[in-house]
């Protein structure tokens, strides 16, 4: 049977419609993926040769079990943002004489071949063949902690399922597993418990005692239990025919008014947000824009770096902005028809999802005045991004959303989604993030960073001070693609 359902998946992905119209995106995922195994065996061999050179008298295996707790942490993040448990068309098979429990077996075992589990391989194998190569003699010991560290990448991954089981129907999904993985990380930072040593220890234990490797091997067919009872009990052909009821939240949005004849527009496009799930997760990923700069910004190597401050600066500030902005009006694509055959203005529908980004833009200015404790160069940067993104970013990529061709499904998260996404997408990543990084970079190089910050706060400017014109001119060029849309939102993606 296992062997039927592979089949079944084998001709069901290569059959696809989605297969054969991306096949483009898909080789460059293929290149992505490439890129990222060459990292991490690059990581995996150079992390040895750190080791050695910062504590050459000590154990290395045992330096590294000290930051796998936050390996854990930050690949449970990741996972949850990313990873989809994998589905396979369930319906036909519950009329047919099918086990459920080979059904959900199947599924979960799917998982396991998913890329997150595999790309850890790719440093863990180099570092132990390069520690063995360098005088590690205990053979055993290095082979039950690759074990060890396997054991806790599947532990992640099923315990990943059953946190996105119980969040789904939360109003906030990832408000949840934040406060737990802050917490837990705060009690470590701040000395309370320290998780490092305790799971340092632990993973430590095992390479000494192999026969502790059993604590890890129960845990994780615990979790594979619990997600197999989950999947058995959703497995039912009534469950697919029931219907959700869910009270809607009405939210307030009598403040809108005041934009006066774009206010219906910008209701709709609140709704729309924080209604889908694609659009919700897309909205609470502004958190990840928020603190993108605690990346960079506390490590010394950075503090030099000026010409990246401008970089941070426009991603941060304009999170919302690109993620919302780039798949303008695709957002609509489901009922776009009925919307273009309204008594509507066009550049007043425009215009509502143009004040709703420049609203983001300084929400997130003002929510990252605290990065002022790293330097005030960076809060100047950040201000001047800031305006840059207002006054030029705003207008290409709403000019390039007059290019958008493809019909968005919107029940679906928005991280490591790629449905929607054509070859707009990715070109328009070089205006909207490389040109101010390059013109920021080249004249605080030749001149200075004052000349810099003055350039970018200068085309921002001009970019509202033509806003009229630019508008008109954008809304002109969505006019003429009109009835392209029409006919690409009408299809079936």
């Amino acid at each position: 049977m296992i062997k039927h359902f592979l089949n079944l998946e084998w001709k069901q992905y290569f059959r696809s419609a989605y297969w054969q119209k991306n096949i483009a995106l898909n080789i460059l995922l293929v290149f992505f993926a490439l890129y990222f195994m060459v990292i991490f065996v690059a990581g995996g061999i150079g992390l040895y040769f750190g080791l050695e050179e910062l504590y050459p008298d000590q154990d290395k295996l045992e330096i590294v079990n000290k930051y796998i707790f936050y390996w854990f942490l930050g690949d449970l993040l990741l996972r949850f943002f990313m990873q989809k448990l994998p589905v396979m068309s369930v319906k036909p098979l519950l009329t047919l004489p099918v086990k459920r429990s080979t059904v959900v077996n199947f599924v979960l075992g799917k998982s396991a071949f998913s890329f997150f589990n595999f790309l850890p391989l790719f440093f863990i194998i180099p570092f132990a063949i390069t520690l063995s190569l360098n005088g590690y003699e205990d053979t055993t010991a290095i082979l039950f902690w690759i074990l060890t560290v396997i054991l806790i990448t599947f532990i992640s991954n099923f315990l990943n399922f059953i946190i996105e089981a119980y969040s789904a129907e939360l109003t906030v999904p990832l408000l949840p597993l934040l406060i737990v993985a802050g917490g837990l990380y705060g009690l470590d930072y701040f000395g309370v418990i320290s998780f490092t040593e305790i799971i340092g220890n632990s993973v430590t234990a095992i390479i000494r005692n192999p026969i502790f490797v059993v604590v890890p091997a129960a845990v994780l067919g615990l979790l594979y239990t619990v997600n197999f009872k989950l999947l058995k009990q959703k497995l039912y052909l009534d469950a697919s025919l029931k219907s959700k009821v869910k009270e809607v939240n009405a939210s307030d949005l009598s403040w809108t008014k005041r934009f006066g004849d774009i206010a219906p527009f910008m209701q709709l496009d609140l709704k729309l947000i924080w209604r889908n799930k694609r659009t919700k997760s897309m909205a609470f990923l502004m958190v990840i824009g928020l603190l993108y700069g605690l990346f960079f910004y506390p490590q010394p190597v950075y503090k030099d770096m000026t010409f990246m401050f401008a970089f941070i600066g426009i991603f941060s500030t304009g999170f919302f902005l690109i993620n919302f902005g780039q798949f303008i009006p695709a957002w609509d694509s489901g009922y776009y028809k009925m919307l273009m055959s309204q008594n509507i203005k066009y550049e007043q529908y425009l215009r509502s999802k143009f004040i709703l980004m420049v609203m983001s833009v300084v929400i997130m200015f003002v929510l990252g005045i605290p990065y002022v404790y790293f330097g005030y160069k960076i809060l100047i940067a950040h201000a001047a991004a800031a305006v840059y993104n207002i006054g030029v970013n705003t207008h290409v990529i709403m000019w390039g959303g007059s290019f958008n061709r493809k019909k968005i499904d919107l029940d679906k998260k928005a991280a490591f989604n790629y449905q929607g996404t054509g070859a707009v997408q990715w070109l328009i990543g070089i205006p909207l993030m490389l040109v101010p990084m390059a013109i920021f970079g080249l004249l605080d190089w030749l001149i200075g960073f004052e000349v810099a910050v003055a350039v970018l706060v200068a085309a921002g400017g001009l970019g509202i001070l033509l806003h009229k014109k630019l508008m008109k001119a954008i809304t002109q060029k969505y006019l003429d693609s009109k009835y392209k849309m029409i006919a690409a939102f009408g299809k079936d993606s």
